[in-house]
């Protein structure tokens, strides 16, 4: 069975970081897709029963992306501008 799951996220600035999400979140076992929508701060992923979305959110959150629910404090905010950084030289 497929599953898609919508995830707001906190800290999403740019292409660099959709490239992050896109490239980190899409090598977890059992996803199939991730679109990351920047203008609403949206990560969309397709996957299977191998993943769940507390693995998803947890993986976004050692990137610096937490979900939006989450508190947002300044070692989050580094990872993410980090992760930012990567993303932008791998575009």
């Amino acid at each position: 069975m497929t599953t898609i799951e919508t995830i707001v996220v906190a800290n999403l600035k740019c292409d660099g970081c959709a490239t992050t999400i896109r490239n980190k979140i899409g090598d977890l076992k059992g996803v199939s897709a991730v679109e990351v929508q920047n203008d609403k701060d949206i990560v969309l992923v397709t996957h299977d029963a191998f993943v769940d979305r507390e693995t998803i959110t947890s993986k976004l959150l050692s990137l610096g992306y937490p979900e939006a629910t989450e508190e947002n404090g300044l070692l989050t905010q580094i990872k993410s501008y980090m992760s930012c950084m990567v993303g932008r030289m791998s575009n």
